[in-house]
């Protein structure tokens, strides 16, 4: 497998707009100090408080980005960061387990759109009923490295059926992962032409902020519009 040097700023994210917004807990509560208790409460299943205080089993709490920095130099983007490696699907994703996330992102928009809105697709498909808008905003992040570069390469990882591609890719990253690798460039699954990007370490994501909302609608049938906000 080959390295490939980056250098970029802008990679994309896209995140549903619901955990983007201020905490909703505020908005039932009439007191910052009552808004304070009710997110200690919430902290006791919050899975990224949880790891954040304890870590745990595939995850050091000193890896995540609220640890390398004192809480008056706090930073945008930081619970963020946390929450892609702390919340994860039971199955887990193409490049990592259900017991460790990371942060996937892409060149461009439209390739993230593509991969996110593949997932939505497929969720929608479980309950057979294609009307649906889901909002996602972008997160742009910067990354500087040498990293494994999977295009070019006919990889098991990269079969288009998560049944089959996801457990090749979790094992490829486990090996790369153990090699000392941080991150991993690929070829969108989604988005014919599409350069993806998945990082293995919180340390490697830099300069997180906000970037353009977007909308994705069904109407009736799996292919969706994508629409700016």
């Amino acid at each position: 497998m080959r390295i490939t040097s980056v250098n970029d700023r802008a990679l994309v994210r896209l995140i549903s707009e619901t955990h983007h917004k201020p905490p909703v807990l505020r908005g039932l509560v009439d007191s910052d100090e009552e808004a304070a208790v009710l997110a200690e409460i919430e902290g006791e299943t919050s899975a990224r408080l949880i790891a954040e205080r304890e870590g745990s089993p595939a995850l050091d709490r000193r890896e995540l980005a609220f640890a390398r920095r004192s809480h008056d130099l706090a930073l945008y983007g930081q619970s963020h960061i946390n929450a892609a490696f702390t919340y994860t699907r039971p199955s887990g994703n193409r490049f990592n387990t259900g017991d460790r996330g990371a942060w996937y992102c892409a060149w461009d928009m439209l390739t993230s759109a593509q991969e996110v809105g593949f997932h939505r697709t497929r969720e929608l498909g479980f309950i057979g009923r294609y009307e649906d808008e889901a909002r996602y905003v972008e997160l742009l992040a910067d990354f500087i490295g040498d990293f494994p570069d999977l295009h070019g390469e006919a990889h098991p990882a990269l079969d288009s059926v998560p049944e089959r591609g996801y457990p090749a890719g979790q094992r490829l990253a486990a090996d790369l992962r153990a090699e000392g690798h941080r991150g991993l460039i690929y070829p969108s699954v989604r988005h014919p032409g599409g350069r993806c990007f998945v990082a293995f370490d919180p340390g490697i994501i830099q300069n997180v902020r906000p970037g353009a909302s977007w909308k994705l609608v069904w109407q009736g049938a799996p292919e969706f519009t994508i629409e700016g906000l």
